[in-house]
């Protein structure tokens, strides 16, 4: 969990802006809900290396004082700090990237007291099209990282290309499965034009959040706390191109999947209503879960009707509870019926706690039914997700029979 400076900033970045994102976590209280690495992305490079060393350098009007100061100012804030870098030669913003640097920069990112490597994919000299090009790529930083004794999580940011949710987990902590998001809900943009990631030649950018959850939906298998992170991007809250709802979705989802809860916003100008979305404990809670499983999508639609309108996912909890989550992607109101039977839960009855609404959600099962009967009528708004935290009645009793066994 943490803050990048792309998503509002992009390249217009400099110490100031870094430093008072950092204080801004810790003034807001978002430091205290979990919020604890600041990631300075694209554009914090000097026109080139070091003529002689050769080691990176830092621009040296946008970071006067330096990457080291700048790092050991967030550090002394209680956070970590992040960087980034591509595995090409340039990064996208057109800096010089790590391609065949990768022992001097991560040798130079573990003096300085970096703590998070975000490693793009531009300009990768050809170096892609398939697994074994891009592992070779990707590992060798992952090396030079491990070399340096320093614990960096390493992020790696390939969109996608070459399904790295089947190899990063041997060499990094997470990885991206798709091109960059785009502060919009839904809709197939032009620029975002893959529909199968697996035959996908222009990952693009411009993402819609339904458009990135298509795609991380039949990847929760690859995810956990050995395994690794599937990266859905990184978050839109805040940045005013959405609606309250459709912010609630987008953060609601992310945390479900287990993706990095990184934000993308200008921390230093939020409004309540922004930060009531991002400090919402119960569905952290959920995101940073022990168990560490995303949540699976049972189905898209519910009867047949308006297909893609609803999606219902579910997940497990470290604590025996479930997650159930039910989102409303048409542009209209919607009501429907879920019938119990429908989820396949494993237990007959549960009570429920709405995890936005933060009340009782009700008392729900197949012998006992939902409001007297076995189903669960939803009215959902545009682009509305509900979540609920599931907890099964008969859970004490299942935990006394495994203790006596």
């Amino acid at each position: 969990m943490g803050w990048n400076s792309w998503n509002h900033f992009g390249c217009n970045i400099s110490e100031k802006t870094i430093l008072s994102a950092a204080e801004a976590l810790v003034n807001t209280g978002l430091k205290g809900v979990g919020y604890e690495y600041v990631i300075i992305d694209d554009c914090w490079h000097a026109p080139s290396r070091d003529n002689i060393t050769r080691v990176p350098l830092a621009d040296p009007i946008k970071f006067p004082s330096g990457i080291k100061h700048l790092a050991d100012a967030i550090h002394s804030l209680g956070l970590k700090f992040g960087i980034y870098s591509d595995a090409g030669t340039n990064t996208c913003g057109g800096r010089f990237g790590s391609l065949g640097f990768e022992d001097i920069d991560a040798k130079t990112y573990a003096e300085w007291g970096i703590d998070y490597l975000k490693y793009d994919n531009c300009f990768n000299d050809g170096q892609s099209g398939s697994q074994e090009l891009s592992y070779a790529r990707y590992a060798a930083m992952a090396s030079a990282l491990q070399v340096t004794g320093r614990p960096i999580h390493y992020a790696i940011c390939n969109w996608g290309e070459d399904q790295p949710w089947e190899w990063a987990g041997g060499i990094a902590n997470s990885w991206r499965i798709s091109g960059d998001i785009y502060d919009v809900f839904t809709g197939y943009n032009r620029l975002c034009p893959c529909e199968d990631l697996r035959n996908c030649t222009n990952f693009g950018h411009h993402c819609s959040v339904t458009r990135i959850l298509d795609w991380a939906a039949p990847l929760h298998e690859y995810a956990g706390p050995v395994k690794g992170w599937n990266d859905l991007d990184m978050l839109e809250v805040g940045n005013g191109n959405m609606t309250h709802d459709e912010y609630v979705s987008h953060f609601s989802m992310w945390a479900l999947l287990k993706s990095p809860l990184i934000l993308g916003n200008d921390l230093t100008r939020m409004s309540r209503d922004t930060l009531s979305i991002i400090t919402n404990k119960e569905i952290i809670a959920i995101n940073q879960d022990d168990l560490g499983l995303p949540a699976r999508r049972l189905f898209k639609a519910v009867n047949g009707e308006d297909k893609g309108t609803f999606q219902v996912w579910l997940g497990s909890l470290s604590t025996g509870d479930l997650v159930l989550a039910v989102l409303n992607a048409s542009t209209r109101n919607y009501t429907t019926t879920l019938e119990f039977a429908e989820l396949g839960l494993p237990h007959h009855s549960y009570t429920a706690y709405d995890l936005w609404a933060k009340q009782d959600g009700g008392y729900w099962g197949r012998s006992h039914g939902i409001n007297g009967i076995d189903r669960l009528v939803l009215h959902l708004r545009p682009h509305q997700t509900t979540v609920w935290r599931l907890r099964p009645d008969d859970l004490g009793l299942i935990l006394q029979q495994e203790a006596g066994k």
